[in-house]
C-alpha cells in the first residue's frame, strides 16, 4: 500500500487545484463583476498548474520506482 499511496494523491492535487484556482477566479469575479472571466481564467489556470505538477510527480515517481528497481533504462 505504501507504494501505491503516491499514486493515488495524484488524482486530489490536480482536482484540488483546479478547484482552489476556479474559487479565486469565481471570488474576483464576484468582487469585480466580470462574471465568467474569472472563474474560466482560474479554472484554465489552475489546469495548467495542475498537469504540470501532475507530470513531474508522475516523472519523479517512475525515476524513484526505477532506482528501487535496479532498472535504468528498460536495462538491469
Amino acid at each position: 500500500m505504501q507504494q501505491v499511496a503516491p499514486y493515488l494523491s495524484l488524482g486530489v492535487q490536480l482536482a484540488s487545484t483546479v478547484l482552489v484556482c476556479g474559487a479565486v477566479g469565481y471570488w474576483a469575479d464576484i468582487q469585480l463583476g466580470s462574471s465568467p472571466v474569472g472563474v474560466l481564467s482560474g479554472v484554465v489556470f489552475g489546469s495548467v498548474v495542475g498537469m504540470t505538477q501532475f507530470f513531474r510527480t508522475v516523472q519523479r515517481l517512475a525515476k524513484s520506482s526505477q532506482r528501487e528497481d535496479g532498472t535504468h533504462n528498460g536495462r538491469q
